[in-house]
């Protein structure tokens, strides 16, 4: 594959790219998670992207660690109670596939069909823990995610929602309209992001942000509020661990980072600051 050809053509190649880190991490002997699956989901094209994208390679501690913090949320939500599981932007994700659930858990992925039928093709061999339904769907069509929640609603009691690496790809708008979407349906208890800070926004756009921009995944959300953008739309943060401290406590953040712990109280600003908030819905309906 020429370095051409190994540009990301759209959103969707960006969840090959998260592949090959969870691949790297499968490779540790400290590994954070182990993802059987990822080598293979990421193929060639994931590996080509990884080293043609500008620092496309690097800060496997931080992808790492992403989703470490999201298992764990995960894992808490179901003890909690949840009996359905809805993956929004869910890309490669094995977690249907690695993780010990219990075998009656729904789980949903949802995301559009190109990426979804592709990991299908790869998986096709293997059984997933739970019951697994993927769900193809373009986010951005407000009536029909609305539609998919309101029937996940009426069916469920107790719904954790995941949006690992999606929502840095919504304008602020479409992240409140999403929020507020998802709080509407009383069932839907707790939702687990990522996010960053308005100055590693415009850190993570000065690397990669052009090359990504022009297969029509730009970089856009990283609010001024931090954790507290999703209160006005129902959504109370009650947990939230930033990436740099989880690595260090893990033993993992790189040394020449280390000089930015420990990280501001509060909202983070323009400090280079990335973390995940478990969120628990508080509106009312």
């Amino acid at each position: 594959m020429n370095d051409s050809n190994a540009n990301v053509r759209n959103v969707s190649d960006t969840a090959r790219w998260v592949a090959y880190f969870r691949a790297r991490e499968t490779e540790r002997a400290d590994a954070l998670f182990r993802d059987q699956f990822a080598e293979r989901l990421a193929g060639e094209r994931g590996f080509q992207i990884a080293h043609t994208l500008p620092e496309g390679n690097k800060h496997e501690w931080a992808w790492a660690t992403r989703t470490y913090l999201f298992d764990r949320f995960l894992l808490r939500g179901i003890r909690d109670g949840a009996d359905v599981v809805i993956n929004l932007g869910a890309g490669l994700d094995a977690r249907p596939y690695r993780l010990d659930l219990p075998s009656s858990l729904r789980w949903f992925d949802v995301d559009l069909a190109e990426i979804l039928r592709y990991k299908n093709d790869i998986l096709s061999n293997e059984k997933p823990k739970c019951q697994l339904q993927q769900i193809y769907l373009d986010l951005s069509h407000k009536s029909e995610r609305q539609a998919f929640f309101q029937e996940v609603n009426r069916t469920a009691r107790q719904v954790a929602v995941l949006s690992e690496g999606l929502l840095i790809y919504f304008a602020a708008g479409e992240v409140g309209s999403l929020s507020s979407d998802l709080s509407a349906s009383r069932n839907f208890h707790s939702w687990v992001v990522d996010l960053a800070s308005p100055g590693q926004l415009k850190s993570m756009q000065a690397r990669t942000g052009k090359q990504l921009g022009e297969a029509g995944a730009p970089f856009k959300f990283g609010p001024q509020e931090g954790p507290n953008f999703f209160t006005p739309f129902g959504w109370e943060p009650i947990d939230v661990q930033g990436m740099l401290k989880t690595a260090a406590l893990l033993q993992r953040a790189p040394k020449e980072l280390l000089s930015l712990l420990p990280e501001p109280d509060g909202i983070p600003g323009e400090y280079p600051w990335t973390g995940v908030c478990l969120l628990k819905r508080t509106a009312t309906v």
